[in-house]
């Protein structure tokens, strides 16, 4: 098991608390790096700061030399493949083929409809994302690309300079759509995200993934399965009452009358990792039974360095090797 730590940038993240996460995740040996690609929150009727996901992550490839960076994930929705393409390539070069390029189809009808985006039927965006992916693959080997789909066209468009590696940049697609998205999975992806999900459904989504793997002659084992999971740790249950009140508070909830026991259990009932650094490294072997292979802890407090801390002294060495 590895873990790799999550900023949603779009939750009133400065850039002096982003950087400062980063430079904390590569010395304390977290194995990577990810940002959310978002225009703004996802929490209704809140106005906060919301960074740019690519110079977020330029920036974690400039200062950084060992984690891995990423993101989770850009919607093809409003990202174009062209875009999405090309600053792949260039962050697999200033990385020195560190970034993996996280994808989806997209989801958040209020951040779309704010921003004159279209959002589209789910089957639709589960064909543009196929079709976006198509495009990326064919500029990434560096001859003119003619392209006329659905959603694109590319009349003998070159993209260059290619990735480092000859395969191209390693692509995580996210989300568990089982009818249309995990074919997708099982074509294009190096890395699998689920989303949100129970170990019940996880393990249903794998076996119909594993299906479509096998219908295109592909071994399952080639896509490595992720997990971004939100976490809360302390040394004792009062840390973890005081934690409690502290995501409420991100969450944009009034905590007054705000039972904290009552909001620790919620996060255990979504399959959340909340505990003690030996309850969470348990919860950690849970999902590492499962098959998962990295979890991205997300870090909904960015002032709360100790946590952090704490994670990667008590909890990531006794995972490692799950």
């Amino acid at each position: 098991m590895q873990l790799g730590v999550m900023v949603a940038i779009q939750e009133d993240v400065t850039w002096e608390g982003w950087l400062r996460v980063v430079n904390h995740a590569e010395r304390l040996g977290f194995e990577s790096v990810w940002t959310s690609d978002h225009l703004w929150t996802v929490f209704p009727g809140a106005a906060r700061q919301s960074l740019a996901m690519w110079p977020a992550l330029t920036a974690a490839a400039l200062l950084t030399s060992r984690v891995r960076i990423g993101q989770l994930v850009s919607p093809t929705t409003y990202r174009h493949p062209v875009e999405l393409a090309q600053n792949a390539v260039a962050l697999d070069h200033l990385s020195g083929g560190r970034y993996i390029l996280g994808i989806g189809a997209g989801w958040q009808e209020r951040e779309h409809r704010a921003f004159g985006f279209q959002l589209p039927p789910p089957g639709t965006r589960v064909e543009r994302l196929r079709e976006t992916l198509q495009i990326i693959r064919a500029l990434w080997r560096g001859a003119p690309v003619h392209h006329k789909g659905r959603f694109f066209s590319l009349d003998g468009a070159v993209l260059r300079p290619t990735p480092l590696r000859g395969e191209g940049v390693p692509i995580l697609i996210g989300g568990g759509g089982e009818r249309r998205t995990l074919r997708v999975v099982a074509e294009f992806a190096d890395e699998w995200n689920p989303g949100f999900v129970d170990p019940e459904s996880y393990l249903r989504k794998n076996s119909i993934l594993e299906e479509f793997c096998r219908e295109l002659g592909r071994d399952p084992a080639s896509i490595r399965r992720t997990l971004m999971i939100t976490y809360v740790i302390g040394r004792s249950q009062a840390e973890l009452r005081e934690k409690a009140l502290r995501f409420a508070h991100w969450r944009g909830e009034d905590q007054d009358g705000l039972d904290p026991e009552r909001v620790l259990e919620e996060l255990r009932r979504r399959w959340w990792l909340v505990g003690t650094p030996r309850e969470i490294v348990s919860q950690i072997r849970g999902w590492a039974a499962l098959g998962i292979q990295r979890i991205m802890l997300h870090m909904f407090d960015l002032d709360d360095l100790d946590g952090l801390e704490l994670m990667a002294r008590e909890v990531l060495p006794a995972v490692s090797g799950s």
